[in-house]
């Protein structure tokens, strides 16, 4: 089954069949945590680097802000049956989008977003294990939670950041 992240939102999964998808990944992260023992996966499309920014909107909504994200979606797999010790994390997005058609990228959401992950990553204690960030284009984001192969896509290219776990040798 397909299960689609919208933005600021989050899916976890231990359905071998299912599929994790994100569309339009600009500055914004897709963040995938996978558990490849007790296949359960799980992705959040985090639009804000932190939630101090404005704290009521954490609270209403924590998947918008990395920094309370994260830590919700590190929960909900190790409530599915992940480990913590064994998760493989990827990320992709972060582009430097740019304003009406033109100009600086006067905010810098995208790379404040991927700063923000790599703090908060080294406060759990997890290592980011593959990235496609940066640019200035949007990315479509996919796990399968089956085999654990993550893909990014922009137009017609692909990229693995991921391969399918029984494709690895041994």
């Amino acid at each position: 089954m397909q299960l689609t992240v919208g933005i600021a939102e989050m899916k976890v999964s231990k359905g071998a069949e299912d599929l994790i998808i994100t569309h339009a990944l600009g500055s914004c992260l897709g963040i995938t945590a996978y558990d490849p023992m007790t296949r359960v996966g799980g992705m959040l499309h985090a639009m804000l680097p932190q939630g101090s920014l404005n704290a009521d909107k954490a609270v209403e909504n924590p998947y918008m802000f990395v920094d309370t994200g994260f830590p919700r979606l590190l929960e909900a797999c190790l409530r599915s049956g992940a480990a913590k010790n064994r998760l493989i994390v990827t990320v992709a997005g972060g582009a430097a989008m740019k304003s009406n058609g033109g100009g600086d990228d006067f905010f810098q959401i995208g790379k404040r977003n991927i700063v923000m992950l790599r703090k908060t990553l080294w406060a759990e204690g997890i290592m980011l294990k593959a990235s496609d960030v940066g640019g200035g284009f949007a990315r479509t984001l996919t796990i399968e939670i089956g085999t654990g192969e993550v893909v990014t896509r922009t137009g017609t290219n692909s990229t693995v950041l991921l391969p399918a776990k029984n494709s690895v040798p041994a």
